[in-house]
């Protein structure tokens, strides 16, 4: 089955939420390969912290970095490199796990995130042949940075599903599918509680819409 990847328009848009409404709505398997940042928990803890399903199996990252800073950048400090071919080796035994379940991975930042001197997230996502979903906030400038991030996708390429929206400024949505030509898969609110509930009660929202471009 294709894996779904997670990707915004740039660093702390929410893509950590929309994973795991995506994956609890989806009672999907969960993977986050690269985890830059070690202090206060990573992603995947968080993911697995708010799904309540039992279907859902969250697998650890490939790559646990200690620094907080893009992928290649703390490889280097760790004294590593982060190798295109161990993402798919491992991606294609996780896949093979999952069986009949959708698998959605979790990038890092948006997509011209450099991984190492040589790969951008976006080489992964196409590498792993991904149907994506993006990950717009509304913020001051969201439009611009979702407009380039959709722009990217369409002239190299990338499988996108839609955008999922993140929070509340002002209402952008329908300007950012309208010039980019990408449907809405649903709007997070802004909420003051983040915890299984509210994840299950988005989850449950968005289910219909995930699922109508996924079969």
């Amino acid at each position: 089955m294709q894996p779904l990847f997670i990707t915004g328009i740039g660093t702390d848009v929410g893509k950590t939420l929309v994973a795991a409404i995506v994956t609890e709505a989806l009672q999907a398997d969960y993977w986050k390969p690269i985890q830059a940042g070690l202090d206060g928990g990573t992603d995947a803890q968080i993911v697995d912290c708010l799904l309540s399903n039992n279907q859902s199996v969250v697998h650890p990252e490939l790559y646990r970095l200690k620094t907080p800073a893009s992928p290649h950048i703390a490889a280097r400090m760790d004294g590593i490199v982060i190798q295109e071919n161990d993402l798919l080796t491992k991606a294609k035994s996780i896949l093979e796990k999952t069986g009949n379940k959708h698998l959605v991975i979790e990038g890092a930042g948006g997509l011209l995130v450099p991984l190492s001197d040589t790969l951008l997230v976006a080489d992964l996502i196409k590498s792993l042949q991904a149907k994506v979903i993006l990950v717009s906030r509304n913020y001051l400038g969201s439009i611009n940075h979702s407009l380039l991030t959709a722009a990217y996708c369409r002239n190299n390429g990338i499988d996108v599903a839609g955008w999922i929206f993140n929070d509340d400024y002002m209402n952008y949505e329908n300007e950012i599918v309208h010039w980019s030509g990408y449907p809405s898969l649903g709007s997070i609110p802004k909420m003051d509680t983040i915890d299984q509930e509210t994840v299950y009660q988005q989850a449950i929202r968005l289910r219909p819409d995930l699922l109508k471009v996924l079969t």
